[in-house]
């Protein structure tokens, strides 16, 4: 795939003014606003059945419906599991379709409410039924079926809670958002306007592919945006923000050290939009593009066996672990190869996949106790990519600039000054049960320690994954992480994979250095 230019050009001093104004104009109370919320987690309003909220008349901008893997079982019977983890993944293409159908409906949708329950959420729901009726099956051949299931059939619309979705040419105006005026300096001016001012921070072709008035189809006067997010809300001023990073203090016990590994950045360009945790043996299960450092074998169909046997980039080579995340894109209205493809332009994922300039990936210890050795395949999902539906349970982005690292972003993309860069940083669960390497909902075997530092009844330490990935982007709005389509690509959504393929002996050795405080390679 092409990669994007490192270069400043005049779109960086675009992006710098376009931003100062964000900040400086209408998006000054934004950036206050916003980091009053950043460290709350994401509203979650119980969402409308119509085009429309009640009262309010914001027009929906997603289709948001429960997360059925959430009340499954805590174990799912072996024989069951490939059917189980098909059907889930079917229920997100299911939401995917739908939301494909919604977004092209929405002027329809706006004028007859009634459009949405009969054209997309009635047919969407007869869908997940079936879905949910054949994992119920599944269950029930080898174990207890699980009860209520069906209740999750049912989804809705909603809006998005930064307002307004920028594909009608009148909301976007109104709330700063993605009809192509990102830099929000006149959040009355009219699409055409607004179409200029998206070239400018985004890309000189934004403009002209856009049709001024928000729904240019995948790029509008965003500068590439697929019409689907993210919107001026979805970024704040980084110097706006206060010190907020907190540490508990280390006692005696501690395990002070650290094990890092160099992996590369994805220079080789390794992407696919599979994921082998969540989705095994489906193609497209993430229906958003990764990034991969680490294990080459890594795609959906993958086994323990392939990983083990693949070849990995890190430079110690009893490292084949895999390590991956969601690509970030510039969306300056120049596209990727995958323009056309799965996981990219055909699920609204557009723009310039940025190769980051730095990847650190580093084990840590536990600041109250020793730490044992994780098993190996073990796998570990940290945050949530459909954290903007399902709120912020399980979220986990961390959002800063270099420079900026006290203060982080949970739901926020950072505007970072000239001279310092976008930081995506990924802190790992950091407690094991002891007994699985996996779990139904690829959660509950892991968990992250209490805010003592110690792990909850039941767990041990293990060496805790730190990722953290720096991008050189032009300041202000214009990237975002790829994500499920009606996720509206939120930083929220932001989220890291892992899973252990260190041979035994290199483990031992990194369980040594971070338990008698080293600094090991």
């Amino acid at each position: 795939m092409r990669r994007a230019s490192r270069k400043r050009s005049t779109l960086a001093n675009r992006a710098i003014a376009a931003s100062a104004a964000l900040i400086l104009g209408g998006g000054g109370l934004l950036a206050v606003n916003v980091y009053a919320s950043a460290g709350e987690g994401w509203s979650n309003p119980e969402p409308a059945q119509s085009g429309q909220l009640r009262n309010t008349g914001q027009q929906m901008s997603t289709i948001d419906c429960p997360e059925v893997a959430n009340d499954l079982p805590q174990e799912v019977p072996d024989s069951a599991r490939q059917e189980v983890d098909r059907e889930l993944a079917a229920l997100d293409s299911q939401i995917t379709d739908a939301y494909k159908r919604f977004a092209d409906s929405k002027e329809q949708i706006a004028q007859d409410p009634n459009l949405a329950q009969n054209a997309i959420l009635g047919p969407l729901k007869d869908k997940r039924l079936a879905s949910i009726d054949r994992i119920a099956v599944a269950f029930d051949r080898v174990a207890e079926r699980p009860q209520g299931l069906e209740s999750l059939a049912p989804c809705a619309l909603r809006a998005d809670d930064n307002g307004g979705v920028g594909d009608d040419g009148q909301d976007g105006g109104d709330n700063g958002d993605g009809q192509g005026d990102n830099a929000g300096q006149d959040n009355g001016q009219d699409g055409d306007q607004g179409g200029d001012q998206g070239a400018d921070q985004g890309g000189d072709q934004g403009g002209d592919q856009g049709d001024g008035n928000g729904d240019g189809g995948q790029n509008n006067g965003n500068g590439g945006q697929a019409g689907n997010g993210p919107n001026a809300a979805d970024f704040v001023d980084i110097q706006s923000v206060q010190p907020n990073v907190q540490q508990p203090p280390q006692q005696r016990g501690a395990s002070r050290g650290q094990f890092v590994t160099n992996c590369g950045t994805n220079e080789n360009g390794k992407f696919n939009p599979d994921n082998v945790i969540v989705a095994p043996g489906v193609s497209n299960g993430a229906h958003h593009m990764h990034d991969y450092v680490g294990n080459q074998a890594n795609d959906a169909f993958a086994s323990d066996d392939d990983l083990a046997r693949g070849q990995t980039t890190c430079q110690n080579q009893g490292d084949k672990s895999t390590y991956y995340w969601p690509v970030l894109r510039l969306q300056n209205g120049q596209n990727e190869a995958d323009a056309n493809a799965d996981g990219g332009g055909k699920d609204s994922n557009v723009g310039e996949i940025q190769t980051p300039t730095e990847v650190s990936l580093k084990f840590v210890g536990s600041p109250v106790s020793k730490v044992t050795a994780m098993p190996r395949f073990l796998r570990i999902i940290t945050g949530d990519a459909k954290a903007f539906t399902n709120g912020d349970a399980n979220a986990n982005a961390s959002w800063s600039c270099t420079g900026f690292e006290d203060r982080q972003l949970k739901d926020k993309y950072p505007i970072c000054p000239e001279g310092s860069q976008v930081v995506r940083t990924f802190n790992f669960q950091s407690c094991w049960d002891g007994q699985n390497t996996d779990s139904a909902n690829h959660r509950t075997h892991v968990a992250f320690a209490q805010d003592n530092g110690a792990c909850p009844n039941g767990f041990r330490a293990i060496p805790q994954l730190v990722q953290r990935i720096v991008y050189d982007v032009p300041p202000g709005p214009g990237f975002a992480v790829d994500s499920f389509p009606e996720q509206l690509h939120k930083p929220g959504t932001d989220h890291g994979d892992f899973i252990n393929v260190f041979n035994s002996r290199l483990m031992k050795k990194v369980v040594a250095c971070v338990n008698e405080g080293r600094q090991c390679t």
